[in-house]
């Protein structure tokens, strides 16, 4: 505890690329680069930032949806692939954990998806949203509790959120009583004006407080020509303009440094680990600040599963782990090979 270990920390608020294929990937992995050269040991990416947030979904009605929903799925992630291969050997060569949001296919659904890089170049968590909001659940399924937790990594344990799932405090709290110590938050950004950045900021600056952990929070930047192009009638451009608050907020609930909030850039900071303790020692959410003959929570952590099976031995590939040479796994993390917590990372629940 009396040690002084300090994590450099960024959040990128950068735009993506709407008009190429593998674009945004290719700035994504660029970003990594400079913060890499800037000393950088964890960084954390929008939500759902790559290929690209679906900020269709907010402004078109249903029926003129179709054809830019299957285009997202043309451009998804699916895990593991061309993607998440290139995310761990940038993690590995640049030895720093990264929280990218991405656009996840599984069979015939999308998924808001979180995927955590360790400095290794592991992949050691892998979660899904766990309720849409609103116009996204024209988009995206329902995640599910598998990925309610934080996960050991070169910098600490990380837990992650996107969006409001912010607002659910029970899922807050899983993650509280599972140690997390660095969060990343990860918000669309270029939504609803100053309304979504003054929420973005209560959430967050709250989160880390009773959390007692750093929060590194990312949202997303479009350009006016991207606006236009989104919304050509200049009536529905307000409903994806503003609503940017990249942040880096300490466990006292502060802003380590001045969040950004208009145009692309990194936000960086040195993060104090000892403040975690500091505050965990005045208001531990979970330990002694915490009732729990009173109040508790009840995590269904299982995956969910279009089937369960009852045969002694798998009966198709579909049952049996990834072996993927290419995509290495923590299998610390994972002790017991016939544990169906193992389906969050390591296993094609799809195929």
């Amino acid at each position: 505890m009396s040690e002084k270990r300090i994590v450099r920390v960024a959040a990128a608020q950068i735009a993506p690329v709407l008009d190429r294929p593998g674009g945004t990937l290719e700035k994504v992995l660029n970003a990594v680069a400079e913060a890499a050269a800037k000393g950088v040991g964890f960084m954390v990416f929008p939500e759902t930032f790559v290929p690209y947030y679906p900020y269709f979904s907010f402004i078109d009605p249903p029926y003129r949806m179709g054809a830019k929903h299957l285009a997202l799925y043309d451009e998804a992630v699916v895990v593991p692939g061309p993607v998440t291969q290139a995310m761990s050997e940038a993690a590995r060569r640049h030895q720093m954990v990264i929280v990218l949001g991405v656009n996840e296919r599984d069979g015939g659904s999308l998924y808001n998806t979180q995927l955590v890089f360790d400095a290794d170049g592991m992949l050691v968590l892998k979660r899904r949203k766990i309720t849409p909001t609103y116009h996204e659940r024209m988009v995206w399924g329902q995640g599910d509790g598998a990925g309610l937790k934080a996960v050991d990594t070169a910098v600490g344990r990380v837990g992650a959120l996107a969006c409001w799932e912010h607002y659910n405090p029970l899922a807050r709290y899983a993650l509280m009583t599972d140690g997390e110590e660095i969060h990343a938050s990860q918000f669309p950004g270029s939504m609803v004006g100053q309304m979504f950045h003054d929420q973005i900021e209560a959430a967050i600056r709250h989160h880390a407080a009773e959390s007692a952990c750093f929060v590194v929070n990312a949202t997303g930047w479009l350009t006016d020509e991207q606006r236009a192009a989104i919304a050509p009638d200049e009536a529905h451009r307000k409903a994806i303009s503003g609503g940017c608050h990249t942040a880096i907020i300490s466990p006292e609930g502060q802003h380590v440094v001045p969040p950004l909030t208009q145009g692309e850039g990194l936000l960086i900071a040195d993060c104090d680990m000892a403040l975690v303790m500091k505050r965990k020692r005045m208001m531990d959410s979970v330990g002694h600040y915490a009732r729990p003959e009173l109040l508790s929570l009840h995590l269904d952590d299982r995956p969910a599963r279009g089937i369960v099976r009852t045969s002694a031995c798998p009966s198709s590939s579909h049952d049996r782990e990834i072996d993927d040479g290419n995509m290495p796994q923590h299998d610390a993390q994972f002790p017991d090979s016939q544990d169906d917590r193992r389906f969050a990372v390591v296993r094609n629940q799809a195929g």
